[in-house]
């Protein structure tokens, strides 16, 4: 009978030794957004796979279409919410980076920049901090148009609420909006579209030699007071064969990015979150 109870304690201490082990203390990164966010089409995976040291957690949550509005509705944001609250790091942090699908022309998704759009943002934050999280807005990638050599920046008024909110709550800012439209309005129209998923049709690039892009994703946002013309016609699709299911397909327009942006606009954030979350900056890698 005692060498059983010795056997079975023999056999019950290292589980025992093992539950008293310290947790280590690591941080885990939540990335939140649309498809600028999104592996393929954005800056995320980028951002997990290179600017991050090896004792972070990086979770990309970017998903493709989605709003303030839709994120919320489709379940999304209770998937980041389990991520913020599943314990076990020393620190999560969220970046919440949307905007581009809250503005008009699909109400399916869009929201209401005056009372919706920021509320919601609002509401991301209070409930990241409830989860135990620390939340980062992050102002929305600017889109790669240009108008008469200038950036045409249909995002900033989107961009503005951003930062009122990050202001008024005393939550950390990555002002990803203001860092890309300076850093595309300084390569120009042409060098710019090398930025994107793949090479635009050659009329397309050729045109933006003017200083004025054409084709697909030339927003004009439905802004009151704002003159509107005529929106210049996408840029045919080229032909391609059947793909499997869930394969990527790329394609060329001013909003999603590919390899190169990715890393350009990556390693923007990472930059800037360092800067705004101080703590969190010896994890982060150029």
């Amino acid at each position: 009978m005692l060498k059983l109870i010795f056997a079975t304690a023999a056999l019950l201490l290292p589980l025992a030794a093992h539950a008293q082990e310290p947790l280590f203390k690591a941080p885990k990164i939540v990335l939140v957004g649309d498809s600028t966010t999104a592996v393929n089409s954005g800056w995320g995976g980028a951002f997990c796979a290179k600017h991050v040291s090896s004792n972070v957690a990086c979770v990309n949550l970017g998903r493709g279409g989605r709003s303030t509005r839709t994120y919320r509705e489709e379940g999304s944001w209770a998937l980041a919410l389990k991520e913020m609250s599943s314990g076990g790091f020393a620190q999560t942090y969220v970046l919440i980076q949307l905007g581009h699908n809250d503005q008009p022309g699909r109400p399916e998704r869009s929201t209401d920049l005056a009372t919706e759009f920021p509320v919601n943002i609002r509401r991301f934050v209070d409930e990241a901090r409830a989860a135990g999280a620390i939340p980062v807005l992050v102002t929305p990638l600017i889109r790669r148009q240009f108008k008469d050599g200038r950036v045409h920046d249909d995002l900033a008024p989107w961009a503005e609420a951003i930062r009122k909110v990050a202001a008024e709550t005393g939550t950390p800012l990555v002002d990803l909006h203001q860092l890309s439209k300076d850093a595309v309005q300084a390569m120009g129209p042409v060098a710019a579209m090398r930025l994107g998923e793949r090479p635009p049709p050659a009329e397309v690039a050729a045109a933006a030699g003017s200083g004025t892009t054409t084709g697909a994703m030339f927003y004009e946002p439905a802004i009151p007071g704002a003159v509107v013309p005529p929106r210049p016609p996408a840029a045919p699709p080229s032909p391609s064969p059947p793909s499997a299911m869930g394969e990527f397909k790329p394609v060329f327009d001013y909003t999603h990015i590919g390899p190169e942006g990715a890393d350009v606009f990556s390693a923007m954030v990472a930059k800037a979150l360092a800067q705004a979350v101080p703590e969190l900056g010896r994890q982060l890698l150029p």
